[in-house]
């Protein structure tokens, strides 16, 4: 019955297809409508389905980024965040054509994965801090996985196969800096950021400064940042969990009705792609990255390579559920949803063809990554291991930052005795 309403509603939109003015307006009414009448047929699976996605976004993804979204929301309140930008600005300028202040949610998004990338990125924009090209460019790049997901959950977890985490790792973020230096020159034509310094003899004293000042412009007091950041991030937490529940129910009325398969099996005519199953577990990943690469990894007669390099595109593309959450957050501001989406579709290209090029070393040379064996994110639902994840992620959070601010201190003096 559901595939007959799904046919039917194909052919409904290839109607308003040619009344343009109406797709927006009748479209998502027809996809509503759709999942209803789905909840309706088979509440017992969606219903599991959302306990699913609740138990994920409780257990593991809410312990493992609410530490970043809170120290970040407070860095960013204290002048930390405009301290770190002044001191990283001469490295930054030159290669991705953004102002220092760049380099903090590129840092974060590296250490703790989607969306926190965005967020930050649009909170700096919202501020004032970055204008509409460079928010653009930095959301281009500064939107990746964490270490967490790729070692711990993808290859300690799924795969099985601690050994080959950096092989997802190391191309995932050459990609993602590899968008960087192209979108460089985005918007260049109409760049009217300001000018930066290039007198670096003062430059300590000079981020210093920009330290007080953002401290005077943000004119509030030290508990009232804490408790705007708790305040914010649980916010943010609640928008994120609210996607994964939603689109948990999405794959799952996707998969039991059928239309998975019916996209799968119409693209499996396609010269070359022909693996019926393979190409149905990449288009869930395309949807949801989680369940694709899941469902990829448990196919036994996948070459390793080939499943490598389709868990690292859908990794870097991210999916839909991934971009529903940054787009909660980019409709605020006056940034393009749609060169975000070509970011990552870029980043997707360049993460495989990385995988390829640099496979035979890791699969020759294997480095184990058994740090993170502890966090394969699979059945975690106790608070013993909530905690333990919380832990992990404070601890990493804390490491980070301290190696941000020693980094930038290095590359300061580095530039002053250069100048001298």
């Amino acid at each position: 019955m559901t595939q007959i309403l799904f046919l039917l509603f194909l052919f409904l939109t290839l109607i308003t297809i040619k009344k343009s003015k109406y797709l927006l307006t009748i479209l998502p009414a027809f996809i509503i409508s759709f999942i209803i009448i789905s909840l309706v047929i088979f509440p017992k699976n969606t219903i599991n389905a959302a306990v699913d996605g609740l138990n994920t976004w409780f257990y593991i993804v809410l312990p493992s980024l609410l530490p970043f979204f809170i120290s970040a929301e407070a860095l960013i309140g204290l002048g930390v965040v405009n301290f770190i930008g002044t001191l990283l600005s001469p490295i930054m300028k030159p290669i991705f054509n953004l102002p220092g202040e760049a380099a903090f949610p590129f840092v974060m998004s590296i250490t703790s994965g989607y969306p926190v990338g965005v967020k930050l990125t649009t909170k700096l924009r919202t501020q004032g801090v970055l204008t509409r090209i460079e928010a653009q460019r930095l959301i281009s790049f500064a939107s990746t996985s964490g270490p967490l997901f790729m070692i711990g959950a993808v290859a300690v977890g799924m795969l099985k196969m601690p050994n080959l985490g950096l092989l997802i790792a190391i191309p995932h973020y050459l990609g993602a800096i590899t968008v960087g230096l192209f979108f460089r020159y985005y918007g260049i034509k109409l760049d009217k950021s300001k000018e930066t310094n290039n007198n670096t003899k003062n430059l300590i004293k000079t981020a210093f400064d920009e330290l007080i000042l953002a401290r005077k412009k943000d004119n509030r007091g030290i508990g009232l940042i804490l408790g705007d950041a708790v305040r914010e991030s649980f916010n943010t937490m609640l928008i994120i969990g609210g996607f994964i529940i939603l689109y948990s129910v999405i794959i799952e009325i996707l998969d039991i009705t059928g239309i998975i398969n019916l996209l799968s099996s119409i693209i499996s005519f396609i010269p070359f792609i022909s693996n019926k199953e393979l190409i149905k577990a990449f288009i869930s990943g395309l949807i949801e990255m989680t369940v694709g690469c899941k469902n990829i990894a448990s196919m036994s007669t996948i070459p390793i390579l080939i499943k490598l390099v389709t868990i690292n595109f859908i990794v870097a593309w991210s999916g839909i559920s991934i971009h529903s959450q940054a787009s909660s957050f980019i409709s605020k501001t006056d940034l393009k949803i749609s060169i975000y989406l070509l970011s990552k579709l870029l980043h997707g290209i360049f993460a495989s063809i990385y995988t390829v090029l640099i496979s035979n070393i890791f699969i020759k040379f294997p480095i184990n990554t058994s740090v993170y064996a502890s966090y394969t994110y699979t059945n975690i639902t106790s608070w013993r291991k909530w905690f333990e994840i919380f832990k992990f992620s404070t601890i990493l959070q804390i490491s980070i930052l301290s190696t941000i601010i020693l980094i930038s201190l290095f590359i300061s003096l580095s530039f002053i005795k250069r100048e001298k």
